[in-house]
């Protein structure tokens, strides 16, 4: 498997590995963690099975989510992960999901993780949209999104069943261009 690594100031970003099934099992677990995502695991075979599936996959292979931790760079420590969906028809557009752990929550960590993800998407793979699917009702989430400058594009009532009911989905986007110029670099 290529080596993939993502270093932001003091955060690494690299692909999970059988050793964070325990960690990951603790903050993917918690009922807050899980309300917005649809992936429950419910034992740590669960987690491992999925860490597992994980060394199967290409980063940027259409067609597939790609799960990346997300690590204290001192530590080392899971303190929660990325996904990135490479949508199968869509070869220069990503997904984006975000998960911190609750002990971890409330540092920055997601916004410097997400912006260290989007730097990698946009500005060295060239990328030229990166979009997001968040349920309105998440609002840490929302304000994670609009605090990174991404652009809220769509609302979509009662458009998705997801765990017994019909909910919401908001959609937000980033094109690259906007990305550079936010960043201040030509793109």
């Amino acid at each position: 498997m290529a080596t993939f690594e993502v270093v932001t100031p003091r955060l690494v970003l690299t692909p999970l590995q059988a050793n964070d099934a325990e960690a990951m099992l603790t903050y993917r677990s918690d009922p807050e963690v899980c309300r917005y995502q649809g992936w429950e695991p419910a034992t740590l075979e669960d987690v491992r099975r999925f860490i597992d599936q994980m060394q199967t996959v290409t980063f940027d292979t259409p067609g597939t989510w790609y799960q990346l931790a997300v690590r204290l760079q001192d530590s080392h420590e899971l303190v929660g992960d990325l996904g990135v969906h490479f949508p199968e028809d869509m070869e220069h557009q990503v997904e984006i999901g975000f998960t911190i752990g609750p002990l971890h929550q409330g540092n920055g960590y997601a916004t410097e993780a997400v912006t260290g993800l989007l730097d990698h998407l946009l500005l060295t793979m060239q990328k030229h949209r990166v979009f997001a699917s968040v349920d309105p009702r998440n609002k840490p989430s929302l304000a994670l999104l609009d605090r990174l400058g991404m652009r809220r594009e769509a609302h979509f009532r009662e458009s998705l069943w997801f765990k017994g009911e019909w909910v919401d989905d908001v959609v937000y986007g980033l094109l690259s261009s906007e990305w550079s110029e936010r960043r201040g670099r030509s793109g």
